[in-house]
């Protein structure tokens, strides 16, 4: 079977939906206090990059790819060797824990005294994990029914006391803020609601070192089509602000990649409004299974996302085993196969091809937003036939 039959196999999903967002107006790049401005990013930029460990993740072309796609480039962004912790969960997280941490310290009070906490299905916590390791300070880890074993261990490695809640990742954020609240804890979540958003806006600046990377390994040149994996919207909106910074109101098309169990950001910029998801069947791609927006991520991804694409999980074993048996091999998790998934589905309806303007000189960026998080679930995958 040559690549371009795998590709096409591969772009059966179910659950393929495209929208466009009637808000989309990206104008020049809101340099605002309290937001995701250049001073923001570039502090992050220069905390995380004098950590030891630190270098720019690699840029990897997929010539076959846009030449199944009739596009000029398509590169991908591979997370998998971020800090050993093989995703780019690696730089938020430990990023506010460290910024928490100085505070505390600087406030004359003990690094050890702390305790940061969070709620998550596992990359993340992983990331407070290891920040809290780094610092000195404790962990508590809150994880929903449907986390794997392998991922618990991977935090209770770096010494986080986990604790499992029945129900899906908002029943275990209900319980961390209960908790934290009760004990005087320090909530460390990607996501913001009224009265909470200094640490998400820490988390997303640290995020942004990505998209800074981007720009950097492209030669100071944007995508043209950016596919986003959106959970609470993290992740996309950090990646979104650095290009938008650098390409203003020229910024290309950014387009949500979601799965259609759990599109909160898709039904929210389709109402105009954050909407609430009630998730009650999860995704395999389990870094993007939520159901609320991120209230940070909702003001800059309102404007800038053009279109919103969901996906089924019918192409997440097939582009795993894909990225791992091409040459060279891409280790690629499961949340990272979700953009080239987009793609592929999009390109195989003619209407979707057009609607999001793919042309012969179009530069698409995927992001490869984990590796193997999941050792035995990732060889099982890779080893299937």
């Amino acid at each position: 079977m040559s690549m371009n039959d795998h590709l096409a196999m591969a772009a059966a999903t179910g659950g393929f939906t495209l929208d466009a967002n009637p808000a989309y107006a990206p104008g020049p790049f809101p340099d605002a206090p309290g937001s995701l401005d250049r001073q923001v990013m570039q502090d992050a930029a220069d905390e995380i990059g004098s950590w030891a460990g630190y270098a720019p993740t690699p840029l990897h072309d997929l010539p076959e790819v846009a030449a199944h796609l009739g596009v000029a480039r398509v590169v991908f962004k591979d997370e998998s060797p971020r800090f050993g912790l093989g995703s780019f969960k690696a730089l938020g997280g430990a990023y506010a824990v460290a910024r928490l941490a100085r505070a505390a310290e600087e406030s004359g009070g003990s690094i050890t005294d702390v305790t940061v906490t969070t709620a998550t299905d596992g990359n993340h916590g992983r990331s407070v994990a290891w920040g809290a390791a780094r610092a000195g300070c404790t962990a508590k880890i809150y994880i929903h029914a449907h986390v794997s074993k392998a991922r618990e261990e991977a935090m209770t490695a770096y010494g986080a006391d986990v604790i499992r809640v029945n129900g899906n990742y908002e029943a275990s954020l209900a319980a961390c803020r209960e908790d934290a609240a009760a004990h005087g804890w320090q909530i460390v979540s990607d996501t913001s609601w009224p009265g909470y958003a200094d640490v998400p806006l820490m988390i997303m600046a640290g995020y942004t070192l990505m998209g800074r990377e981007v720009v950097d390994q492209l030669g100071g040149t944007v995508p043209s089509h950016a596919m986003l994996p959106v959970g609470v919207g993290g992740l996309a909106s950090g990646v979104i602000a650095p290009l938008w910074q650098a390409a203003g109101a020229g910024l290309g098309r950014m387009i949500s990649v979601e799965s259609h169990m759990s599109a909160c950001m898709r039904d929210s910029l389709v109402a105009g409004t954050p909407t609430l998801v009630d998730i009650t069947e999860e995704t395999l791609m389990a870094g993007l299974s939520c159901g609320e927006v991120s209230t940070l991520a909702w003001h800059i991804m309102k404007p800038t996302v053009s279109h919103c694409i969901t996906i089924g999980d019918e192409a997440v074993a097939p582009l795993m085993r894909w990225f791992h048996r091409r040459t060279p091999s891409i280790e690629a998790g499961e949340c990272s196969t979700s953009g080239l998934a987009a793609c592929l589905a999009a390109h195989a309806d003619p209407a979707a091809r057009q609607q999001l303007g793919f042309s012969p000189d179009s530069v698409v960026l995927l992001l490869g937003t984990e590796g193997a998080t999941d050792p035995d679930f990732y060889q099982s995958i890779i080893e299937a036939a």
